[in-house]
């Protein structure tokens, strides 16, 4: 049974009216009883049914997701994930659509942001590339009073409402940890291949991994970040030139989408030392390299929780009711061989498909 507000208040041991000053951000109630009532929604799951409020009052939301074009799983997984939402769209009074714009192409999402801004939608979710025309864009998108929620990268420095994604720093900290344990005894560098710098989530992947490789194990040194911007073919080759030019490599953390170029170049590797491989994404191609021992672990991102994330912040938004953080937490997830959620047939994003905290 779906918890409700009497479960919050039995939960923190708070009256309803407290539960309801701290759903709708109202005064009064003090902050350590504050936090006790958000704890209680963390713990027991509780979803706030906006939808079912505005079908009452027969309220129709156009949603637009900006996302990048190209063949990258992920995010081919992310925007399966939004037209999922397109076909429970009409339950929810939403009229979601998709615009697809070049990858890592900050020219063509101002152009998109603009045009999109014209059609005065209920809310914006966009994957953001960090450019200071990027972040005006945005900027006008508010300026304008419509919300704006970054997806999977954030856009430090732009006014956005919130941003629905996992802490990229502490996903990049996990990385390093993981990698300093199972390269054991293991020497030599470690290499990083990257899709783009130009993108806030995988910049604060680095910093993450190079902070911790640096503080605990400064054994291995990283060599130059490899941009394969997603590209499978130019990832291979990045890969493969770094693989000939320093054989001695011990690891390799892949922190943005190239993971197909990276298990191809690997497959042709020819026969030498191990090679320890941390990557991001469970996907059908970095679930057989799991299984197949060339991936060691691997970093998700629920894309599923991400989108329905951004559907209710952008909803919350758009009628001037508070947003639960707990709620919108997204998690990061740690896979290894031998933890593999069973295999739906979903091509791309695979696990935590139901769960939102």
């Amino acid at each position: 049974m779906r918890p409700t507000v009497h479960d919050i208040a039995a939960a923190a041991g708070v009256s309803l009216a407290t539960v309801d000053r701290v759903l709708n951000q109202r005064a009064g109630v003090r902050k350590v009883t504050r936090e006790r009532v958000e704890q209680a929604i963390e713990r027991i799951g509780y979803v706030r049914d906006v939808a079912a409020a505005n079908l009452a009052k027969s309220r129709v939301y156009p949603f637009v997701f900006i996302l990048p074009s190209g063949d990258n799983s992920f995010m081919r997984g992310l925007e399966a994930q939004v037209r999922a939402a397109m076909r429970r769209s009409s339950m929810e009074r939403a009229v979601i659509s998709i615009v697809t714009v070049p990858a890592f192409n900050a020219e063509a999402l101002v152009a998109a942001l603009d045009e999109v801004r014209v059609t005065a939608p209920a809310g914006v979710a966009v994957v953001a590339v960090e450019s200071p025309d990027v972040i005006a864009a945005v900027n006008r998108l508010r300026a304008n009073r419509i919300p704006v929620v970054t997806l999977v990268s954030d856009l430090a420095g732009s006014n956005r409402d919130h941003f629905a994604g996992v802490d990229n720093i502490a996903a990049g900290r996990t990385a390093a940890s993981l990698m300093g344990r199972f390269l054991g005894g293991r020497t030599g560098p470690v290499a990083v291949l990257a899709g783009s710098m130009l993108v806030r989530d995988h910049r604060e992947r680095l910093d993450g991994f190079r902070a911790v490789m640096e503080e605990t194990f400064p054994g291995h040194a990283l060599l130059p970040v490899m941009e394969g911007q997603d590209d499978p073919v130019l990832a291979e080759r990045l890969v493969g030139e770094t693989l000939a030019g320093t054989p001695e490599i011990a690891g390799i953390y892949s922190l943005g989408a190239g993971n197909r170029g990276l298990i191809a170049a690997l497959k042709r590797r020819a026969n030498g030392h191990s090679i320890c491989v941390i990557a991001h994404e469970l996907t059908r191609h970095t679930r057989a390299a799991l299984n197949d021992g060339l991936i060691e672990a691997v970093l998700n991102q629920d894309a599923g929780h991400e989108v329905r994330s951004a559907i209710r912040v952008l909803k919350a938004k758009a009628d001037g009711v508070a947003v639960i953080g707990a709620q919108e937490r997204i998690r990061i997830d740690i896979f290894l061989k031998d933890n593999l959620p069973f295999e739906d047939g979903g091509e791309n994003q695979e696990p935590g498909q139901g769960e939102d905290v």
